[in-house]
This record gives C-alpha cells, sequence and structure tokens, in this order.
C-alpha cells in the first residue's frame, strides 16, 4: 500500500507541475528569463511551489530526495499535505548521508516507523514561520514536542545545530526551509 501511494504521489507531481505551467498567460508577449532561471534550478516556480503542499515542493527538489523516502516511511504524508500551516526544516540528501553507516537504512525499515517519525516531527514546527520572523535565541517548538534553539549570526541562520542553506520556500501549507543537518531529539 505505502508503494502505491509513493508511486501515485510521484506520478501525479510532473502532472500537477505541467498542468500549472499550462495555464500560464504570455498574453503580453514577454519572456521572463528569472522564471525560466527558477524552472531550472528547482524545477518549478516559485508561484508554483506555493500552489503545491510540502510533500509535492520536496518531491520536486532532487535534494530532498531522501527526506521523502523518509516521511513516506514513516507514514507522515498525508499530515504534511494537510491544511497545516506547517514548517519545515527540510535536511538534505546531503544531510541524511552524514548520519552514522547504516542509521538511515535502519531508520527507514517498517519496525522503527515510531523512532522515525519522531525523528522527522522534530523538523517540523507549527504555524507559517518565514525567516524574517526569527530572531537570535528564539526557541521553537516543534511538531514532537521539543525545542530548538535559533542562533543568528550575520546571514548565518542556525536551527540547533544544522545550517539553514535556502529559506522561505512556500508551499500551499506551510514554509519549507533547507537545512544542512539532520536534527536529533534529545533522548
Amino acid at each position: 500500500m505505502m508503494i502505491k501511494k509513493k508511486l501515485l504521489l510521484l506520478l501525479c507531481v510532473p502532472v500537477l507541475a505541467f498542468g500549472v505551467a499550462a495555464c500560464g498567460s504570455d498574453d503580453d508577449g514577454s519572456s521572463s528569463s528569472d522564471d525560466t532561471a527558477a524552472v531550472e534550478a528547482t524545477g518549478t516556480t516559485d508561484n508554483a511551489q506555493a500552489q503545491t503542499d510540502i510533500v509535492a515542493t520536496a518531491q520536486a527538489t532532487d535534494d530532498l530526495s531522501t527526506l521523502v523516502d523518509a516521511v513516506v516511511a514513516a507514514d507522515l504524508v498525508e499530515t504534511l499535505q494537510s491544511e497545516g500551516p506547517y514548517t519545515v526544516f527540510a535536511p538534505t540528501n546531503e544531510a541524511f548521508a552524514a548520519l552514522p553507516p547504516a542509521e538511515l537504512e535502519r531508520l527507514l525499515k517498517p519496525a522503527n516507523k515510531d523512532e522515525l517519525a519522531n525523528i522527522l516531527t522534530y523538523h517540523v514546527v507549527s504555524g507559517d514561520v518565514m525567516a524574517a520572523d526569527l530572531y537570535d535565541g528564539q526557541m521553537v517548538e516543534t511538531v514532537q514536542g521539543g525545542k530548538l534553539k535559533v542562533s543568528i549570526d550575520g546571514d548565518t541562520v542556525m536551527i540547533g545545530d544544522a545550517q539553514v542553506t535556502q529559506a522561505d520556500i512556500e508551499t500551499s501549507n506551510g514554509t519549507v526551509h533547507v537545512i544542512d543537518s539532520v536534527l536529533l531529539p534529545q533522548s
């Protein structure tokens, strides 16, 4: 059943992206190189991202494919597609690869679904939190129940031990901030 959900999600995203792109208007005859660059860099425009939910946005971002696999394995897809709003601090594939050897493989097994869900929900904050809403020393409460400290030094924003590498990716049900480490809740 989980494979069917994942396959359905993977098939729906390109169709939705194509539909959104097809609905655009070129009536003024102009083209935007900024929009073209955004599509080439992320696979979608900012406007199209804001029309898709957190999961679809992550699926459309190559560097978040491991996060998508983890969300599916933890059975959190429906939650992160719901109305929200949610703010997700999304670890990159490289962040997951930095976990101890075989740890990710272990976490993705069905027997460890609850542990994985605990880790992933530690990356989620209830509400739509933009970068401008954060301040140095702030403690944000996660959906998991733990708290993450925000540290800001110039242009560097840290959430716990993770650096925000891309902020304010707007979705239809919240915001995604890409981070360079997997955040692990205190035991």
